[in-house]
């Protein structure tokens, strides 16, 4: 009779080693003290980071030599809508490695509708406009798992340290008054000029009559009326 021996069997998972990062090897990405709410820092914490909060006046995430503005779809979105965005393109012109990414792509549809009322098209003649005119790269990412990963990636790179003396940019007087006029909807670089030009000063287009208003914006000088005239 033939006898079967049994051997146990083992376990190899239990007696891996798992390897430990040396605190001072651990590679540190700066991040903007306003994205504490965000699960990025967490995801990036788990692969290895340290992370450092800092108030940044130009972007979210600094890994070596890039700096990162991070934008979720509704962010992206309300930040066309009231020009701020305009500005941190503007602001992060002056790095030479900058990246807008965009994040939650996966659990928000960037071309609709519902995106405060925004159209479609004109979204897609924003980012052009990033890529094409502002010479920035974008990334979009499922969530911010996904970002994470990204950025892990990125920090991989053998790239130099990036200065943390970014400046905000200041506008000057005549891009102030430009600032305020474009806030109205629907109103543009371009007509936000041609009113300045032919009232003066932002008091005398307030005061204007619908109009010479017209002669400028069209059926948009009612809304302009209405939001000038509206109760808090």
């Amino acid at each position: 009779m033939k006898i079967i021996i049994k051997r146990p069997i083992q376990d190899i998972f239990s007696k891996k080693k798992i390897k430990q990062i040396n605190p001072e090897q651990k590679q540190k990405i700066i991040i903007d003290y306003r994205e504490k709410n965000s699960f990025v820092a967490s995801y990036l914490i788990r692969l290895g980071f340290e992370i450092e909060f800092k108030e940044l006046k130009v972007g979210d995430y600094i890994v070596k030599d890039v700096v990162i503005e991070r934008k979720t779809v509704s962010d992206f979105i309300s930040s066309i809508i009231n020009k701020r965005l305009l500005n941190q393109i503007e602001e992060l012109k002056q790095f030479e490695n900058k990246l807008l990414l965009i994040e939650g792509i996966s659990e928000q549809e960037l071309y609709t509708e519902d995106n405060l009322g925004m159209n479609a098209n004109a979204i897609r003649g924003f980012l052009l406009s990033v890529v094409l005119k502002h010479k920035i790269p974008i990334i979009y990412t499922k969530n911010s798992e996904d970002t994470a990963k990204f950025i892990n990636i990125l920090s991989k790179k053998k790239t130099k340290e990036v200065p943390l003396n970014g400046v905000k940019k200041t506008l000057s007087k005549k891009e102030q008054l430009q600032f305020i006029i474009e806030s109205f909807p629907g109103i543009g670089p371009k007509k936000s000029k041609e009113l300045l030009k032919k009232f003066g000063k932002i008091q005398n287009i307030i005061n204007a009559p619908i109009e010479d208003l017209k002669k400028i914006l069209g059926k948009k000088a009612e809304t302009i009326i209405e939001i000038i005239n509206r109760n808090y």
